[in-house]
């Protein structure tokens, strides 16, 4: 394969309830093992996904249900690519949104989300439109064994 080619990809789409959070965040770790990223690798990928599903489902759809999707992209040599996307209540002000500490959750949130997904991943892509919803696109490099 050529540097930059795909190499797979899928796509899950589920409630925005907060018991699949749990499920996405396993879906994109067992999808991008394929790749034999490092244990910590993994923990980073599992630890931003979640904050990125929690995100949609606390804050683009508040009280109300709706669908999450996310796709998983793998490309060579050692790139992955997780888009999570709702079509929820979107965010005003993205800039102010990845400030530390700020949250529109209330005073159990932390307002961490963005910041968390940015130390654990290689690059962070946050697009959203007010009443269209919100895509956050996470990268991480991977230290993957040449493969014969």
């Amino acid at each position: 394969m050529k540097k930059g080619e795909k190499r797979n990809e899928m796509t899950l789409r589920f409630v925005s309830r907060s018991a699949n959070e749990a499920f996405a965040r396993t879906a994109a770790a067992a999808f991008i093992a394929q790749m034999d990223p490092t244990v910590e690798q993994i923990y980073d990928i599992k630890t931003a996904v979640s904050e990125a599903v929690t995100n949609a489902i606390v804050h683009g759809y508040r009280d109300t249900l709706g669908t999450v999707t996310m796709t998983v992209r793998l490309y060579e040599p050692g790139l992955a690519e997780i888009v999570i996307r709702d079509k929820g209540c979107g965010i005003e002000d993205v800039h102010k949104a990845r400030e530390p500490m700020f949250t529109t959750g209330g005073a159990e949130r932390s307002g961490m989300g963005f910041t968390i997904m940015e130390s654990f991943m290689d690059g962070l892509t946050v697009r959203s439109r007010p009443g269209k919803g919100t895509t956050v696109i996470l990268r991480k490099l991977l230290d993957v064994k040449k493969q014969a």
